[in-house]
């Protein structure tokens, strides 16, 4: 019970602060107009001078260069042979199926929230927003993106119903960019920081959202990535200041790889921490962050079995056929903390890594 207790006092605190961060922007925009007597000197729907130029690259980058990117450093992680011959024929499905499924399952989900649910909900809202300079929407989606998914990335870890719907992500024993949309389907349907991002876009924050996008699909890219571009900074003592900046600011290969370990017991590995996924400094501020510099020797869940892509991808819709897998009928995914207190012997392969 003071376990439940503690728990209950740290996410309200969490969540006081992170109330706070999300009013940050909001603050700085008004302090801005506020300063310049009100009048706005640059609007988010023509961009900063000095960024036009990036623009047609950006456009280009969300519509087709993203894909080109993932599929290129893919083939460049194969050709260097860093998945160890551990792509097999049920991982190459089911990498395959999540890669692929959200670019069909996402846009009529999304077109229908923007054209139909937000005029519903919110009428006569439609690019209210537009007079935010385009730096402060910019921050404003950074920030309340980012955050959301931390916590709803975190709540999935953290609670052993939602853990099953997200542990689809952690069965890789790999790292890399063939498994780096690797989710259930439910867990990517109802991503919430897409639907504040299409709020906020709805409110004339189109043009910040899009930059944020590109930037922070990136970052968390390069952070999936088996090519530990890292390294160099911890190698190099000239280099150490940066490194000390750039690991608390956002994901890296080395804090997210911690986060996909198989174990967390070698000082390494940090599967119920290191939440953050464009931002690392939520994990900072929070609490629930570790900086090693270093890489896990193995990757995914000891208790995974080599489940079929639908168990793995359309759980609980189907389920697995595997004795004791915590997505076959029957079994429950518990935290490792909650196992003394089973009054029945169940078998140890019942268990997720998840912890409050």
């Amino acid at each position: 019970m003071a376990l439940d207790q503690n728990l209950k006092r740290k996410l309200t605190k969490d969540i006081s602060i992170s109330l706070f961060i999300y009013t940050l922007p909001v603050l700085a925009i008004y302090l801005y107009f506020k300063l310049n007597n009100g009048a706005a000197s640059e609007s988010h729907i023509a961009l900063p001078s000095f960024l036009e130029f990036v623009k047609p690259a950006f456009e280009n980058i969300r519509t087709w260069g993203l894909i080109v990117f993932m599929l290129v450093l893919g083939a460049v992680e194969f050709t260097a042979g860093l998945y160890d011959d551990q792509w097999t024929g049920r991982e190459r499905k089911i990498d395959i199926i999540s890669f692929l499924a959200p670019k069909l399952l996402l846009p009529p989900v999304t077109a229908f929230f923007s054209l139909t649910v937000l005029p519903y909900l919110i009428p006569n809202l439609a690019n209210t927003l537009s007079w935010v300079p385009f730096w402060g929407g910019f921050f404003l989606i950074a920030i309340a993106d980012d955050l959301t998914q931390y916590w709803y990335h975190r709540l999935h870890h953290q609670v052993p119903f939602l853990w099953r719907f997200h542990r689809t992500h952690h069965s890789a024993p790999y790292m890399g960019m063939a498994m780096a949309s690797r989710q259930n389907f439910i867990y990517t349907v109802f991503f919430s920081q897409i639907y504040l991002t299409a709020t906020l876009t709805y409110l004339g924050l189109g043009l910040p959202a899009l930059f944020v996008l590109v930037v922070k699909s990136f970052i968390t890219l390069g952070a999936h990535s088996s090519i530990a571009w890292d390294k160099p900074f911890y190698k190099y003592k000239v280099l150490h200041p940066i490194a000390w900046v750039l690991e608390r600011l956002i994901s890296t290969p080395a804090t997210h790889h911690a986060h996909h370990a198989d174990t967390s017991g070698d000082g390494v590995g940090h599967f119920k921490g290191n939440f953050g996924n464009m931002f690392f400094i939520w994990d900072v501020i929070f609490g629930t962050g570790l900086i090693t510099r270093k890489f896990p020797e193995s990757y995914g869940t000891k208790t995974y079995k080599s489940e079929e892509w639908y168990a793995q991808f359309l759980w609980p819709i189907f389920k697995s056929k595997i004795e004791g897998s915590p997505l076959a009928d029957g079994v429950r995914a518990l935290p490792i903390s909650q196992k003394k207190k089973e009054s029945v012997p169940v078998s140890q392969n019942y268990f997720e890594p998840v912890e409050p």
